[in-house]
């Protein structure tokens, strides 16, 4: 479960030396989709492979990278998805959240300090599929959920210039 913010905390107290930042800025928007995709990071901040995989595990390792992968519409690829809010007591929220986290469909979870505290993304190939995790969450948590399906979409395109 991530508090908001405490990735940014995280990131603060990391020591980061001028080609790390060169690689955290380059992987953000423009990471190369080809076959070594690491070696052409390299070629392009003048790196050798192996040391831009090195330092990627270990930016990884320290919490500065939390994941690289893509990210796909799953309305253009024929699925759904939606952002749900959860009521879960206080004390049941870390028992809940390893409920959520067990369907891959899932994509990320936060808490917040609201009545319904869990908010959490779900993305499945299809309305039934959607349909059915939510009802399965509701059984197995005993928790009362809002599913709150996109009705307008805005993508924010967020890139962190890291100096």
């Amino acid at each position: 479960m991530n508090q908001e913010g405490s990735d940014f905390l995280a990131l603060s107290k990391i020591s980061l030396d001028d080609v790390d930042k060169k690689i955290l800025n380059a992987i953000q928007i423009d990471f190369p989709l080809v076959h070594k995709p690491f070696e052409e990071l390299g070629k392009n901040l003048g790196l050798e492979e192996e040391d831009v995989i090195r330092r990627i595990q270990r930016l990884q390792k320290e919490g500065a990278i939390r994941r690289i992968g893509p990210i796909i519409s799953t309305k253009k690829s024929g699925g759904m998805g939606t952002l749900v809010a959860m009521k879960v007591q206080p004390e049941k929220v870390d028992e809940v959240a390893a409920i959520i986290n067990e369907y891959e469909e899932v994509s990320h979870n936060y808490l917040r300090p609201a009545n319904f505290n869990v908010w959490f993304t779900v993305s499945a190939q299809s309305e039934e599929r959607l349909n059915e995790i939510l009802e399965e969450l509701k059984e197995k948590t005993g928790c009362e959920l809002r599913n709150l399906p996109t009705k307008r979409l805005f993508k924010i395109g967020v890139k962190f210039n890291i100096k």
